[in-house]
């Protein structure tokens, strides 16, 4: 997966001389964490709620309101932004920038091109959304995962038996870090025609593999806040 498929494309910015008020608001008003800072057109910095709440006073401060908006007012972006943030291209992938977000802690990318000009802007929740789409949980897709040999055919053994019983793989996630030695871990998830034939493709597989788990997760009826 490209991360331009995924990426916001009508990214808001500011400039490096916005106040940091202004910049709060926009924020706020947009229910946004982030805002690339560009100037030309070019990304030469990113500030973020984290920004702008380690540069405002301490609630312990004896400034009253006014001479807070005051203080705020007269702050510019370019005074607590993060210079030449770390950014990617819109050709990387999604799995790189999982990784860059995951290890280096960061919840949003910038995304340039080749002349270092804003295309786009990558957030956690782009990488979720990705997520979510890819394994086709929201279709009502069966769900199985397996305990396969970490050898050449076993996962075909598998995608042949759906196929005798016309499933449609949405999806196929393999890991290694949680299977036993020897093993890889395997998650399919699969459209039939009808109940009746995943009921009996349920079966088919208990009977031939080893299943660590299957079920169709009801997203419909799943928890909220």
């Amino acid at each position: 997966m490209l991360i331009e498929d995924w990426m916001a494309k009508n990214v808001l910015t500011v400039d490096e001389n916005t106040s940091l008020m202004r910049a709060t608001r926009i924020m706020k008003e947009n229910a946004i964490r982030r805002l690339p800072v560009v100037s030309h057109g070019k990304l030469i910095g990113i500030v973020t709620d984290r920004d702008v709440k380690d540069a405002s006073p301490s609630k312990t401060a004896t400034l009253d309101i006014h001479e807070l908006y005051y203080l705020l007012s007269e702050m510019k972006v370019k005074d607590v932004m993060t210079a030449s943030p770390l950014t990617l291209r819109g050709k990387d992938s999604l799995e790189l920038a999982a990784v860059i977000m995951l290890e280096d802690k960061i919840s949003g990318l910038p995304v340039v091109d080749d002349t270092g000009h804003l295309v786009g802007l990558l957030s956690e929740t782009d990488v979720l959304r990705a997520f979510v789409r890819s394994t086709g949980i929201k279709d009502g897709a069966r769900r199985y995962t397996f305990d396969l040999p970490d050898s050449p055919g076993s996962v075909t053994r598998v995608v042949e038996t759906l196929r005798r019983f016309e499933a449609r793989v949405i999806s196929v996630l393999t890991s290694f870090e949680d299977a036993p030695e020897g093993m890889k871990r395997v998650s399919i998830r699969v459209t039939v025609a009808d109940q009746a034939v995943g009921e009996e493709l349920d079966r088919e597989l208990l009977a031939n593999f080893t299943v660590v788990d299957m079920g169709i997760d009801d997203v419909k009826n799943r928890p909220r806040k």
